[in-house]
């Protein structure tokens, strides 16, 4: 057999796990995508350790190590994901590019003055209305690109209405 067919089996399928790597959007997809191209180098590692005639067989046992490499991978990726998921209940890799935690739900009532929760306050404590506002080190290192989506309440996140009632 030739050198080329595996060589041209192994370009296309690395090419699969490129493009599958680059344009998948679901954490799976791209872990499963990079078990494409691990897959693509084995089979060139074993064509042109058979196409050489080593005596060795390096291309054989490196195949090896990167199966082993690979499973243990798959098992670290699969548990990472499993915690992503638990934690933001998504595995949309669009989704989890933001570092910081998720908002947490509104815990005061709606007549409430908001003084829990939100603004780092417990609900116990009765702040006066002019120091209800956004003052909190949480708030504002949560806002880190975050702030344009809203309070997760459907109302828009503006500075003045954080800490106060609608």
């Amino acid at each position: 057999m030739h050198i080329v067919y595996p060589a041209v089996v192994s370009a296309l399928l690395f090419s699969i796990g490129v493009y599958g790597v680059l344009a998948r959007r679901n954490t799976i997809l791209v872990l499963m995508s990079v078990e494409l191209m691990l897959n693509a180098v084995n089979i060139n590692l074993v064509a042109f350790d058979m196409w050489l005639a080593d005596v060795l067989h390096s291309g054989q046992v490196l195949t090896l190590f990167i199966i082993v490499i690979a499973a243990a991978e798959v098992g670290l990726g699969l548990a990472i994901v499993l915690a992503l998921f638990r934690n933001r209940q998504t595995v949309d890799l669009d989704r989890l590019r933001a570092l910081a935690e998720p908002a947490d739900p509104p815990t005061t009532a709606e007549g409430d003055n908001g003084a829990g929760g939100d603004n780092g306050a417990r609900a116990g404590d009765h702040q006066p209305a002019e120091l209800d506002t956004v003052t909190s080190p949480q708030l504002t290192a949560r806002g880190n690109g975050a702030s344009d989506q809203g309070d997760g309440v459907g109302r828009p996140s503006h500075p003045a209405r954080r800490g106060g009632s609608a």
